[in-house]
């Protein structure tokens, strides 16, 4: 297939996905410390750091799952940080999570239908356009199986099929590459790229593995102990000697 499964509609204005000057408090503790963050339509932005860094609590907050103490979340324009995640979903942010988190009775296709419906998509209809995004995906022949019968790689690519059932203008990717072996990563850049190109949407990648990161993205953004302390062109953050002394270590 040449189109993506949901090519975005075009919009009058670039989209555009922004947090900003956002901090979060756990118990006292600083997760995230006055973190602002852009992407724009059809990039790849990388958002890399150590464990603990705020990473995933930075996603959460995007996507409505985590109230900031400060800031707040831009999405197409208008303000989002208001809105339910349900309701951030329908604005076009879609994510995926660090497990696959499928149903694991239903069926393949039912999963990636569950997107769809989860944006009040008739069930006809949502059938329909998850057959189509299985196709995209190559995962056609494994449409009817139980999502708990899959191999670990296939359930990656179910859980991206299911988030862009929902048509998404910018989808949120946490750690995707986890647990995949080299050849599954390779697959997994490939269909990132896809995506972009088929697709249309903007990509937020959190991921531990860096050839994917300077591989894949536009920009890279690193977080340290819940600040920024780096943003720019992939070759540019991976020479900062203070993204090297908090996260890169040796060049790879």
């Amino acid at each position: 297939m040449h189109d993506g499964p949901a090519r975005r509609r075009n919009d009058s204005a670039r989209a555009e996905l922004r947090v900003e000057n956002v901090t979060v408090d756990f118990q006292g503790i600083r997760a995230i410390d006055d973190v602002s963050l852009q992407l724009a339509d059809r990039e790849i932005l990388g958002l890399i750091g150590p464990n603990g860094a705020g990473k995933t609590t930075l996603v959460n907050v995007l996507t409505g799952f985590q109230r900031p103490n400060t800031g707040r979340v831009i999405g197409v324009g208008k303000s989002l940080s208001a809105l339910s995640p349900w309701r951030r979903a329908r604005e076009g942010l879609a994510r995926t999570f660090q497990g696959a988190m499928l149903f694991p009775k239903m069926t393949v296709v039912e999963n990636v239908e569950s997107g769809a419906l989860a944006m009040g998509v008739k069930r006809n209809a949502a059938r329909s356009h998850a057959i189509q995004v299985l196709q995209w995906l190559g995962l056609s022949d494994v449409a009817d199986k139980a999502a708990d019968e899959l191999s670990f790689g296939a359930e990656r690519k179910v859980a991206i099929g299911r988030a862009l059932a929902t048509n998404p203008r910018f989808l949120l990717m946490d750690e995707p590459a986890a647990g995949l072996n080299d050849a599954e990563c390779l697959d997994l850049a490939e269909l990132i790229r896809r995506m972009r190109t088929d697709i249309g949407c903007g990509i937020l990648l959190i991921e531990h593995r860096m050839s994917l990161v300077f591989a894949l993205c536009d920009r890279v953004q690193v977080l340290d102990q819940g600040r920024t302390i780096a943003i720019g062109l992939p070759e540019v953050v991976k020479a900062d000697k203070r993204v090297r002394e908090a996260y890169l270590g040796v060049a790879e």
